[in-house]
């Protein structure tokens, strides 16, 4: 695809389901009512992925419940993400979602993680060991410190 067609089917659907997240939101009633549907919300989202991604995301989701547990987990252009205080933190992108070859695990700017002139910012994953795990939860607190 050239520049001058425009958006791909996957960012377009993708924008799609952020406009979907944001109004989703703004009918919500309590905040409990609406942590509980955001955590649904994710867990549908990761339940539909194929295996060797929602493993992953599984995974990943237990990691930052036990490790960050102040992050809400909630959907981002229908990604799982982290948020504090309403702002993502990190996500959790399939590699189906946008036809890649390897899933991705990223932090936003609201991250905790700046190391000097540059540091990474995402982690291209084609599996999830335990060593990836510990950096992971090891990321995921800095990130949020």
């Amino acid at each position: 695809m050239t520049a001058s067609q425009g958006f791909t089917a996957e960012e377009r659907s993708a924008m799609q389901e952020r406009a979907q997240e944001l109004k989703a939101s703004a009918r919500r009633g309590s905040r409990a009512a609406k942590a509980a549907e955001d955590e649904a919300a994710v867990l549908a989202k990761i339940a539909e992925m194929q295996d060797s991604d929602r493993v992953m995301a599984e995974r990943i989701h237990a990691v930052i419940k036990a490790g960050a547990p102040e992050l809400a987990p909630k959907l981002w252009y229908g990604m799982p993400a982290y948020a504090k205080d309403g702002k993502v933190v990190c996500f959790f992108q399939s590699a189906q979602k946008f036809n890649a070859r390897y899933a991705t695990f990223g932090f936003s700017d609201k991250a905790n993680l700046d190391d000097g002139a540059m540091w990474p910012a995402s982690f291209a994953l084609k599996e999830l060991t335990a060593a990836g795990e510990a950096r992971i939860a090891e990321l995921v607190r800095k990130a949020v410190s």
